[in-house]
């Protein structure tokens, strides 16, 4: 009798990388009886599908009731990328309930914040890694991490999180308050798009003086939108990032499906998070046709790179990507990473299922 599937994490909204790629990977999967253990901010129903409005307090009678002997993929942060009070239970009912902890690491910035943990946080962490069955890593440097660094003894899978996009080319309508929001976006002479939260990690600040360096440089009508995943915020990072630039339009949590939309209505894409486990955003962009500026992280083939932070490496490859001509490349790296998203789902379905899936 095969085992028991379960994929945990979070569900959009808000419209995080992680919860973008847990509901993709669900609806993927759902006819094969993947069943999906989730939070997020509005609630979920289906037949494979148990929601909880309160993770910390409904997780652990959900596993009582339905985990022994499954098979767990997680994608939560609280048990190994923020470990919480919760690990201890958590590794007792593994033992008890004899099911597999697969743990999917997306958290581009855990190795640089390991260190910084405290004592207590440090010691749930070493009990969280140490109780995994094994380990699937998003990106090669949480790979070189996991074996080179902190030597774990499990398996360690290299997975990206780049998956097939099911309505990556289906024609979509923007919401009413969408489009009024985007008039006078879509009326600049040039488009510029980036999508994060409002906090410094993000680099919202970097991408606001470069777009003004611009548009003083190049006496040039370049309008900004800010796509806010609302994940975290900083208001007074806020207040700078928007300070004194009315040329600067704000959506927060735009369904994923209407991203694609507003991509293809843009110029210019700019990803300036410094902590990139993977990226799924400037894959995204490219496949809809975009040209790409991003930090040295995460993905970075068929773009224009910067060091995050450098304001002045970040307005010339912007200069770059808004001067046009790259569209035969980019249409290229489109096809490249479309093959490479569909190999990166039988790879992860092969993982969740324990089998092999031969190509068809």
């Amino acid at each position: 009798m095969s085992k028991k599937v379960v994929l945990l994490g979070p569900h959009p909204p808000p419209y995080g990388g992680v919860s973008i790629y847990t509901s993709t990977l669900f609806e993927f999967l759902k006819n094969r009886d993947l069943c999906l253990w989730t939070y997020g901010d509005e609630e979920l129903r289906g037949p494979q599908v148990r929601f909880m409005r309160d993770k910390r307090r409904e997780l652990v009678p959900l596993v009582l009731r339905e985990g022994r002997g499954a098979r767990i993929a997680d994608c939560t942060h609280f048990l190994v990328e923020y470990p919480s009070a919760l690990v201890p239970l958590w590794l007792i009912l593994k033992r008890l309930l004899r099911f597999e902890w697969i743990k999917i690491v997306h958290d581009g910035s855990l190795p640089s914040r390991h260190g910084r943990f405290n004592p207590v946080r440090r010691a749930l962490f070493r009990l969280a890694v140490g109780g995994v069955t094994e380990f699937v890593a998003v990106g090669e440097e949480l790979e070189r991490w996991l074996r080179e660094e902190l030597r774990v003894k499990q398996k360690v899978s290299l997975v990206k999180s780049l998956l097939p996009v099911p309505h990556l080319g289906a024609e979509v309508v923007l919401p009413a308050d969408a489009e009024a929001a985007l008039a006078s976006y879509l009326r600049r002479g040039k488009k510029v798009c980036s999508v994060g939260a409002f906090i410094p990690d993000y680099g919202f600040l970097h991408v606001a003086e470069a777009v003004e360096r611009l548009r003083r440089e190049a006496c040039e009508d370049i309008g900004l939108l800010l796509l806010d995943g609302d994940f975290a915020a900083d208001e007074r990072y806020r207040a700078e990032v928007l300070r004194d630039r009315e040329w600067i339009v704000v959506l927060k949590n735009v369904a994923h499906p209407n991203v694609f939309e507003i991509f293809r209505r843009s110029d210019a894409f700019v990803r300036a998070f410094g902590l990139e486990s993977y990226g799924l955003s400037r894959v995204e962009a490219i496949w809809c046709g975009l040209a790409v500026v991003a930090t040295r992280a995460g993905e970075t083939r068929g773009m224009l790179l910067y060091d995050f932070g450098d304001v002045d490496g970040l307005t010339a490859q912007l200069k770059r990507a808004l001067s046009g001509g790259r569209g035969r490349e980019m249409r290229e790296w489109a096809a490249r990473y479309q093959q490479e998203a569909e190999e990166n789902l039988r790879a992860i379905t092969e993982k969740l299922f324990n089998e092999v899936i031969s190509d068809k």
